[in-house]
């Protein structure tokens, strides 16, 4: 595990470790939720781009009336 330096103002800081300790965490522990949340946000939309583009050869038919897309 790397370590990283990060920083920010003192009253920031003390109110995020205010709210980790009322979360149960430690400001650390918070910190690697917030990178693991954020770099998935980043990897969904490249999956999605990726699906679009495996799929993007097909294209639609014909458009379904009422009847035809309540049906089950």
């Amino acid at each position: 595990m790397k370590n990283i330096t990060l920083s920010a103002e003192d009253e920031l800081i003390e109110q995020a470790r205010l709210v980790a300790r009322s979360q149960r965490k430690t400001l650390n522990g918070a910190f690697r939720e917030w990178l693991l949340q954020y770099t998935a946000r980043s990897r969904g939309g490249q999956d999605l781009d990726s699906v679009m583009r495996r799929f993007g050869h097909l294209r639609a038919g014909r458009r379904f009336d009422r009847d035809e897309m309540n049906e089950r």
